[in-house]
């Protein structure tokens, strides 16, 4: 099993989300988040000058079987990509367990 965790644009969260269940990704969880990226500048937006040290982002985490991996990593990048900086990233860890915990059973099959 894999755990993976993408930080994407708010903007994009709606695509990201329908590309995820369109894969056949049902379940995950989300949360708004401020981080640092790497643009030091600031913008200018209708007169008004903003920084963008501070970025509002989403991040996601998925728990998927490792045969899902592939295929909802290519789902995440083809829906969140801008092809600007501050798109975000994707971060994969190895699971080593998990429990439903409804009834107890444990393994692959509690994620389905």
């Amino acid at each position: 099993m894999k755990k993976i965790e993408a930080i994407i644009r708010k903007s994009k969260f709606r695509v990201v989300k329908e590309a995820l269940h369109e894969v056949g990704v049902n379940f995950f969880s989300y949360w708004d988040v401020t981080g640092i990226g790497n643009e030091k500048e600031g913008h200018v937006y209708r007169g008004v000058s903003y920084s963008t040290s501070d970025i509002q982002r989403r991040h996601l985490a998925i728990v998927v079987n490792d045969d899902f991996e592939e295929i909802t990593i290519k789902a995440i990048l083809k829906s969140a990509a801008t092809g600007e900086v501050g798109d975000g990233k994707i971060t994969v860890s190895d699971i080593t367990e998990c429990y439903r915990i409804r009834t107890g059973e444990k393994g692959g099959e509690t994620l389905r």
